[in-house]
């Protein structure tokens, strides 16, 4: 393999919150017991390096002295038109389709503000990514959940009349989607999202579509941009991407929108304009186009078999080893979202117990109950397998 995903690389005292964080923050795992060293499977970022041709990007950058006052180069523009045409299939998108963000959750309360005023009500599936909650809450949004249910194969699916009615019922003028969907890590096919977006199109509803994890597609899974799916979504939708999942860049800052709708794009930039707030750094705009570059791209697609390996091994060793424990293959991201409902009610243990046994033996896994996942524990895979291996036996041995 050209690239390394096999090196342990320490990241204590590197501005790495997986690791340093341990003991500090409220949400944060708990420090292990004396005699096991911390195995980070908690924040959603990876424990390699990233791409080669992103970090000599920024060198490159970097060596010339002067970070003054700029404009995005027609390379930054062209290099996400490129990715998202060869990677997505997105078609005919332009530059000025591309907006800047700092962050996807700030492109969707952008939107959702573009759309709606605080005290209306926004439909979201649940389970749900955490940052929505927060996000819209504070913002003075009522969230109106749409649980997905699991199908007889153990498959989380949309549950499409639940969405109908609540939009309904609510007067919904937004909803937010998350494809490929996090935290069960469903990359919805065309048919699932064909219908969902009937329903946005006959009620009327913006959609804000967080395609942040649509480059991590494991086991050969494709992703389908929402703006995809029919003249309706083109023009309805505000779609929000970032390279930060895909090659471990969350603490550079970066996302984009795309919105191929000029209303839509004049009404969402005017909202995120007013903080005066949402600019790019350069540092960050060099570190896109070395990641969109056809050697990223290669990184990626060698990252993708690695993660596919992680999480295959994975879900196979839990289904043998953790009775009570249930877990569905994810098709994308590299979280799985363990089911431990069955475990606790044999063992008359809470999902507190069971996080605070596997932290004690240092597996820094992450409790699933704010994603709305009642007995639920989310754990990273994207580490060296030998770190993933290491987890997973302690786990049967001492926890198990």
């Amino acid at each position: 393999m050209k690239y390394d995903f096999t090196s342990i690389i320490d990241r204590s005292g590197m501005d790495a919150a997986a690791v340093d964080a341990i003991g500090s923050w409220e949400i944060a795992p708990a420090a292990p017991r004396e005699g096991f060293d911390f195995i980070p499977m908690w924040v959603a970022d990876m424990n390699f390096a990233t791409a080669p041709s992103i970090t000599d990007a920024m060198i490159k950058r970097a060596e010339h002295p002067l970070f003054g006052y700029y404009s995005p180069r027609e390379e930054y523009y062209a290099s996400i038109i490129r990715w998202q045409e060869s990677r997505n299939g997105m078609k005919e998108l332009k530059k000025e389709y591309i907006g800047y963000e700092n962050g996807v959750l700030g492109g969707v309360i952008s939107a959702v503000n573009a759309y709606a005023r605080p005290g209306d009500h926004i439909l979201v599936h649940s389970p749900t990514y955490i940052g929505f909650i927060g996000t819209l809450e504070s913002n003075g949004y009522h969230i109106v959940y749409s649980p997905l249910v699991k199908d007889q194969d153990g498959i989380w699916r949309m549950d499409y009349r639940d969405m109908e009615e609540k939009i309904r019922k609510y007067r919904i003028p937004v909803a937010i989607f998350c494809s490929p969907h996090n935290p069960t890590g469903r990359a919805w096919e065309k048919e699932e999202l064909e219908q969902a977006a009937a329903i946005f199109e006959e009620n009327r509803v913006k959609i804000i579509s967080d395609e942040i994890w649509s480059d991590i597609l494991l086991n050969g899974n494709r992703h389908i941009p929402f703006p995809m799916l029919s003249s309706y979504a083109r023009e309805n939708t505000v779609a929000l991407y970032a390279p930060s999942k895909t090659f471990n860049l969350a603490g550079l800052v970066g996302s984009y929108h795309v919105i191929y709708n000029k209303q839509m794009r004049d009404k969402v930039r005017a909202c995120s304009a007013r903080t005066h707030y949402n600019s790019m750094n350069v540092l960050s705009m060099h570190a896109l186009i070395g990641a969109y570059s056809p050697e990223g791209e290669e990184w990626v697609d060698q990252l993708k078999d690695v993660l596919s390996q992680n999480v295959n091994y994975a879900c196979d060793y839990i289904r043998e080893h953790f009775d009570g424990v249930e877990v569905t293959r994810p098709d994308a991201t590299y979280m799985l979202f363990l089911d431990a409902d069955k475990w606790c009610r044999k063992h008359g243990k809470t999902v507190a117990d069971l996080l605070k046994a596997g932290w004690d033996v240092g597996v820094g896994w992450q409790d699933g109950r704010p994603f709305h996942g009642p007995n639920h524990i989310r754990m990273n895979l994207a580490l060296p397998l030998e770190m993933a291996e290491e987890a997973l036996n302690r786990l049967k041995k001492y926890v198990f």
